[in-house]
């Protein structure tokens, strides 16, 4: 049964508390949360929040979330932080969930069933690098084993036998689909297969009841897009030559250390169970965007990564016009977050959103 969430209007007024609360690691209710701009994060997820036209409530369960979930905990740790170890090659993965059709699977030891998985409806800024099915090609019984294969359904072919790409692992076989995917510079709406399995053991038992898993489709894509805009930040820099402007300037270096800035890194955690957003967004459980607060020292110190227009500003704001405000304490480094959630077609979503975490400060 679908859960009537104010989704809208949680949207609109998400999510700055009063700083003193906010370095506080604990979670706040809701209530206590003023009406300011979303959280970037918060922003680039809208779009997919249940409530929206053509949402389908369907609880994610069985092979398809096990298979996605050990994906994620390979692909990212409990924070959601991508681990360099990391191997997709990409930062979307979109599991697609079949279609069945046909009859009766079943017909004494042999088991075929029909499948279509539907493609077509895939963002233009999401582009296709591989495609593949995954399914487990051998399957215990209480009297004996399921053996099953997947066979590639054309127009003007008889069924081919698709071969796993690898050597099982963890018990799931992949088969590459990419070229069936993929004409040309332009991809193909469906693909067609035929899941065919043959018991194999002593025959009698409820064995005849028991049907497999639908194999699924994942495909490894690249957004061009995933999340918002980069914030405009500047390169990272090494640390100033002599002779650049901070470095002529006597005062600065006079007073290098004397004075302890209080710009710094804070945490400003935030659950999706707060939200009401814990039944799609399957991973991580909270959300640390953590952000920069703090006054700028008149002299900034190398480690700020300042650039030279701040430097010029600082000295203006002390010695010339205080009219003229200080540098101010804004994010420098960012690392993104990857996300597991249920689509509105009931497939299971991985991607990464970039420079949605801050990991630094500086003076600008």
């Amino acid at each position: 049964m679908a859960m009537p969430y104010p989704f809208t209007s949680l949207l609109l007024l998400l999510f700055v508390v009063p700083l003193s609360q906010a370095a506080n690691q604990s979670l706040l209710p809701l209530g206590s949360l003023p009406a300011v701009p979303t959280l970037p994060l918060l922003q680039a997820l809208q779009t997919r929040a249940p409530g929206g036209p053509g949402w389908q409530v369907r609880p994610a369960s069985g092979q398809p979330l096990r298979y996605m979930l050990n994906l994620y905990r390979r692909a990212a740790d409990p924070e959601g932080r991508p681990r360099r170890s990391r191997s997709l090659g990409t930062n979307t993965v979109r599991l697609v969930q079949a279609t069945s059709h046909g009859g009766q699977p079943w017909a004494g030891r042999r088991y075929l069933q029909a499948l279509t998985y539907h493609v077509e409806s895939q963002p233009e800024v999401e582009h296709l690098l591989r495609a593949t099915v995954v399914y487990l090609p051998s399957l215990s019984l209480a009297h004996g084993r399921l053996l099953c294969t997947l066979e590639l359904v054309t127009a003007d072919e008889a069924p081919r036998v698709l071969s796993p790409t690898a050597r099982p692992r963890r018990g799931w076989a992949e088969v590459d689909v990419t070229p069936y995917l993929v004409l040309g510079n332009s991809s193909v709406g469906s693909l067609a297969l035929q899941h065919v399995c043959v018991r194999a053991g002593r025959a009698g038992g409820h064995n005849a009841s028991v049907a497999p898993g639908h194999p699924f489709l994942l495909l490894y894509l690249n957004d061009t897009q995933a999340g918002l805009a980069p914030p405009s930040a500047e390169p990272r820099r090494r640390r100033r030559d002599t002779g650049t402007l901070a470095h002529d300037l006597p005062s600065y270096l006079r007073e290098q250390g004397g004075e302890k800035s209080d710009c710094s890194l804070h945490s400003f955690p935030v659950s999706f169970a707060q939200l009401g957003w814990d039944h799609w967004i399957i991973a991580p459980h909270r959300y640390n965007p953590r952000y920069c607060k703090g006054t700028c020292p008149h002299l900034l110190r190398y480690d700020y990564h300042a650039p030279n227009h701040a430097v010029v500003q600082s000295f203006v704001h002390q010695l010339v016009d205080a009219n003229v405000p200080r540098p101010s304490c804004v994010p420098y480094r960012y690392s993104p977050i990857s996300v597991l959630m249920i689509e509105r077609n009931g497939g299971i979503l991985y991607k990464e959103f970039e420079n949605m975490i801050a990991e630094s400060c500086t003076c600008r």
